[in-house]
């Protein structure tokens, strides 16, 4: 028998992940005892599904269980989305960890009540699926949700225990009754599966989240070289040198592509586009612009260098303008913003637009004006941020192309006055 853990200080408010089912209903019972121990602040998140006929009266269960022990409940209604390729069972997780990022306050750490058994179901899962050790590593008793914090406390207790627990506190819970269908992949392994595999070996469930901390050790090793080697491929943010990509093995590479998109916040590369990025972008020659794209971002490969964009860059359209003069940012339409520092404005308002090309501008140091589409190529600007760029007029005359490329009257002004240009392009 798994003795369950004693309580434990809380240092910052928390929020349970409460369904109502046993695990749950233990986990919020301990937490909200450490937290009355503890001096700590303590609500729980209950999430309607809409699947099932009885989850109004959950609902409801849940209040009468959270007043009755003074704690404060927020009820989160989700639409669970089919057509996902998740699967029911993957999109009501993902709905749900979305209504939790939601909920979740500023400080507060989320508690969920994934046990033992939980993570060797998990482990089994993705070992059918063929995960690497990256998947293999299962959950984490400590991670993120996002930017938040998130707790996994019961993780190496077997539900056996949990089970304990609830009895000898008398708690109340129901009784989710798709539990019970095994046509669930997760329920099969629960219900057929891991009781098989315990009359062979009683321990699996724990051997098998044991695998899983082994391979979560060995992830966070890789993680940490992954880093440090991303820190040095990444010569500007979300830009790699494939020159020094093409440095390293294939397996390393690939660990590295993914990293790096997944730490700039994108969805993570699935292994088809995975590929797709090994076969194109490194062995592209600098002439070639070879592209891989998913859900909302690509992988640009221009000059020897992958850029990670969104999938969809904006660009300016091509009949926009509008008059500025300096004193507050200008925000274009494509969601980027001009922003004159260092002064208050300029001496008149001056007109900004969108490229249409045949654009002049006449540089600093020189007697005779160049084309604009010149000067951009060599200052190296990708194609898609040339699309972007909003141009600056005083009357005919070309300022400025942002600020890539400033022209001699505007440079000698802004000079004088010890101020600067600044372009934040959109759709970053």
């Amino acid at each position: 028998m798994t003795e369950f853990p004693a309580l434990v200080p809380l240092d910052a408010p928390v929020l349970v992940g409460y369904s109502g089912g046993v695990d749950s209903t233990v986990l919020l019972h301990w937490l909200w005892r450490c937290a009355q121990a503890s001096g700590t602040s303590l609500r729980a998140v209950h999430v309607h599904h809409g699947l099932q006929a009885d989850a109004d009266d959950w609902v409801l269960h849940c209040q009468q269980q959270c007043a009755a022990r003074g704690i404060e409940l927020a009820v989160r209604h989700v639409q669970v989305e089919s057509g996902t390729g998740l699967g029911l069972e993957g999109a009501a997780r993902q709905a749900r960890r979305a209504a939790f990022a939601a909920e979740l306050r500023n400080g507060e750490t989320l508690a969920l009540a994934q046990h033992l058994d939980d993570q060797a179901e998990t482990f089994l899962l993705r070992a059918l699926r063929g995960s690497g050790v990256d998947g293999l590593a299962a959950m984490s008793a400590h991670s993120r949700l996002g930017e938040k914090p998130l707790w996994r406390p019961l993780l190496a207790m077997p539900r056996s225990a949990l089970l304990d627990y609830a009895r000898q506190h008398a708690l109340h819970w129901i009784e989710d009754p798709s539990n019970g269908d095994d046509h669930a992949d997760r329920n099969f392994l629960r219900l057929q599966v891991l009781p098989l595999l315990r009359r062979r070996w009683p321990h699996a469930a724990a051997a098998l989240a044991g695998s899983a901390t082994h391979c979560r050790q060995t992830r966070e090793l890789l993680d940490e070289e992954d880093a440090e080697l991303i820190a040095h491929l990444e010569v500007a943010p979300r830009v790699l040198s494939l020159q020094l990509l093409r440095q390293v093995s294939p397996g390393r590479a690939a660990r590295v592509l993914r990293a790096w998109v997944v730490g700039h916040g994108a969805a993570p590369l699935p292994a088809t586009v995975l590929q797709q990025a090994l076969d194109e972008l490194l062995p592209a020659d600098n002439d070639r612009q070879a592209r891989v794209s998913w859900h909302d971002h690509a992988i640009q490969q221009w000059r020897d260098h992958a850029y990670l964009l969104p999938a969809r860059l904006p660009a300016l359209p091509p009949e926009w303008q509008a008059e500025w003069d300096g004193r507050a940012p200008l925000a274009l339409p494509d969601g980027g913003q001009l922003r004159l520092q260092g002064t208050p404005a300029f001496e008149r308002p001056l007109q900004v637009r969108a490229r249409v090309g045949g654009e002049r501008i006449l540089l600093p140091g020189r007697q005779h004006s160049h084309a604009l589409k010149d000067c951009l190529q060599r200052e190296h600007l990708a194609p898609w941020r040339r699309a972007q760029l909003p141009l600056i007029f005083d009357g005919p005359q070309l300022l400025a192309a942002a600020d890539v490329v400033i022209a001699a009257p505007l440079q000698a002004w802004l000079q004088a006055h010890g101020a600067q240009l600044q372009w934040r392009p959109g759709g970053w």
